[in-house]
């Protein structure tokens, strides 16, 4: 979302510039685009005189560069941005990004305490958790977009790696391999289809991105064996571009529990024309419509997967209606230029009552 949003800033007039807590290639990718990009090494927060110097930081660059607005990204982030922005007399610019869905946890409540004149949230799920907190900020919402599939020279879409020709549905999920995401429920559920005489393929795209839970991606080739799915299961490992795997999909689903704060890999798979599947939570609940531009399952759990893909597997017509329907919500409402102009929007609503206060 935030490199969609860095992308539309010339469009939308908007000087950004950006400061990293970290070094790393996207630094580089923008810098050498053009942007004003500033790093720091901001280390652990556990790490007490590395998080004051960070803070001091901030502050110097604050001062320096003068910004009209100042947007923390997520809450981790504005654990030091508020602080340098105190320090540097901006509190009444701060802006932060909640783009998950508040589930209690302490650092949420911390980041609420700290000043903020408004908080954005990704979906309107994520703005009512955020609400419970306290003490309560306003929010702004801005659902996240994608861009539009980029066709190749000769006008064709980007293409996946050669794959057997299949005579059965194929069915994807994309994600880290991570238990949250569900990659191991939606096996299971691709065994109760296989019971009820409704075979797929099944292709998981993604790898152990950060070695956040390799135990977990190491587990799922032993589950494909355990419950007899060899030959029809395909694990890609970590891709550049999910795009083209998309592509050559029957349905995508997203089986993340907790709910996803958004899942852009749904629009992903909505503008290319997939059926979708999503699990009635959060804001893939808010984001589908069941059974007109996608189809809802009543949990994460693998029987409620199985019997929202049984729907779309037993009617081709209701899967090929969902796709088209799905495609003309995501191009009315979620390309990234829909997105770049309601955050744009937002965010010069803020500044300029911000401005009037002053």
């Amino acid at each position: 979302m935030l490199q969609t949003a860095l992308a539309g800033a010339a469009v939308a007039r908007h000087d950004v510039e950006v400061v990293f807590m970290e070094p790393g290639p996207w630094a580089d990718e923008l810098a050498g685009r053009g942007f004003h990009v500033e790093t720091l090494s901001a280390g652990r927060l556990r790490e007490p005189l590395r998080f004051a110097r960070t803070v001091l930081g901030l502050r110097e660059i604050m001062r320096r560069r003068r910004p009209d607005l100042i947007l923390d990204w997520m809450p981790k982030t504005h654990l030091y941005g508020a602080p340098a922005a105190v320090l540097a007399g901006m509190r009444d610019r701060l802006v932060w990004w909640q783009h998950g869905i508040p589930q209690g946890e302490w650092i949420d409540r911390l980041v609420t305490l700290l000043p903020a004149r408004a908080v954005g949230c990704s979906s309107p799920a994520s703005a009512r958790e955020q609400a419970r907190l306290w003490p309560p900020r306003r929010t702004i919402v801005v659902a996240p977009g994608s861009p539009p599939p980029q066709p190749h020279a000769n006008g064709s879409p980007a293409a996946a790696p050669a794959s057997p020709v299949r005579t059965i549905p194929t069915v994807g999920l994309v994600g880290r391999l991570q238990p949250l995401k569900g990659q191991h429920r939606l096996l299971e559920a691709q065994a109760l289809l296989r019971e009820r005489g409704l075979p797929i393929h099944t292709v998981l795209v993604g790898g152990d991105a950060h070695e956040l839970s390799p135990d977990y991606a190491q587990s799922l080739p032993a589950l494909v064996e355990r419950l007899h799915l060899g030959g029809e299961v395909t694990m890609t490992g970590q891709v550049d571009d999910a795009g083209p795997y998309i592509e050559r999909m029957d349905i995508l689903v997203s089986a993340s529990d907790p709910p996803e704060a958004f899942g852009i890999v749904l629009l992903e798979a909505m503008a290319r024309g997939v059926a979708v599947v999503a699990v009635d939570a959060g804001a893939p609940g808010e984001l589908i419509e069941d059974g007109r531009t996608g189809v809802l399952a009543g949990s994460a759990e693998p029987q409620a997967l199985a019997e929202a893909l049984e729907r779309l597997l037993r009617a081709p017509q209701l899967r090929a209606s969902v796709a088209l329907e799905g495609r003309r919500r995501y191009m009315e409402e979620f390309t990234d230029a829909a997105m770049c102009k309601r955050f744009y929007e937002q965010l010069e609503s803020v500044a300029s009552e911000g401005s009037a206060r002053a």
